[in-house]
């Protein structure tokens, strides 16, 4: 007898652990794992931005289309970029925005009174501006020539295979790439040797992305991708697989691909064989 109420009360314990252990709350561990399951993205607006963590100065200065040495320099970041969560970053130079502030102050005053020259002194002020678009004209020149100087040290390939279904655009919202169209899978190459200085998702609008260094002047990117197969620091090499084609945060299934000069969007098609 004393043995069958042992048993009843053995069932009931177990009963009642079970139901308790049913309502019980989630551990931490899991609920941290469910709150890294929730993206976060790259959002800069104005002239800063707060470090979050998993960000690269890279991925920071590639979402702001700026070359990465400017905005370690107006940071005092030294090479490799090591940054931290929390860290404040300055896009812009608090000379460059006194520049600014100035020259809209200026240009808000009243226009002065121009006082009339004679006919004589009228060849002078006309050869100035002609003067000035001469020089600006070959500082362009010599721009676009250090461009090409510096992209001819690489060896540029296609990054994938399949159909040019956007072109590069120099509008100021542009389309500012290439967008390769093939099925999901298709496989995504390094289009030079480099190393990657970003893989993730955290840059709004392009899904599973890949940035790769090439040199001190070029960057190359690699959006909406399925599945990302190097990681951060990692070295790669022209053709090497790096992921595979996808369609995240994009309405068909196809690359985004980029090249950048000093943080600037140019044209791939100059650059690809």
């Amino acid at each position: 007898m004393h043995l069958k109420y042992t048993s009843i009360i053995l069932l009931a314990t177990c009963v009642l652990s079970a139901c308790s252990s049913r309502n019980a709350p989630a551990p931490v561990s899991s609920l941290d794992t469910e709150r890294a399951k929730v993206s976060r993205k790259i959002n800069i607006q104005g002239e800063h931005y707060r470090v979050q963590k998993g960000d690269t100065l890279y991925a920071i200065a590639f979402s702001a289309k700026k070359d990465v040495r400017e905005v370690a320099q107006i940071n005092g970041i030294k090479p490799p970029y090591t940054i931290y969560p929390n860290q404040l970053i300055y896009l812009e130079s608090q000379w460059l925005k006194k520049k600014k502030r100035e020259q809209y102050t200026n240009s808000s005053k009243k226009p002065r009174k121009i006082e009339q020259k004679p006919y004589k002194n009228v060849k002078k002020e006309v050869a100035k501006p002609i003067q000035r678009e001469y020089v600006q004209k070959q500082a362009s020149k010599k721009n676009v020539s250090k461009s090409v100087g510096s992209a001819n040290k690489i060896t540029w390939k296609w990054p994938t295979k399949g159909k040019i279904t956007q072109g590069f655009s120099n509008r100021e919202n542009g389309y500012k790439g290439l967008q390769i169209a093939n099925k999901t899978g298709t496989s995504v190459l390094a289009a030079a040797d480099g190393v990657v200085v970003y893989a993730g998702d955290a840059l709004r609008g392009y899904g599973n992305l890949i940035i790769v260094k090439h040199n001190d002047d070029y960057l190359s990117a690699y959006a909406h991708n399925s599945r990302l197969l190097v990681k951060e620091k990692q070295d790669v090499k022209a053709g090497q697989k790096i992921a595979e084609m996808g369609n995240t945060e994009s309405s068909i299934t196809a690359l985004r691909f980029e090249i950048r000069y000093r943080g600037k969007a140019v044209n791939p098609a100059n650059f690809l064989p």
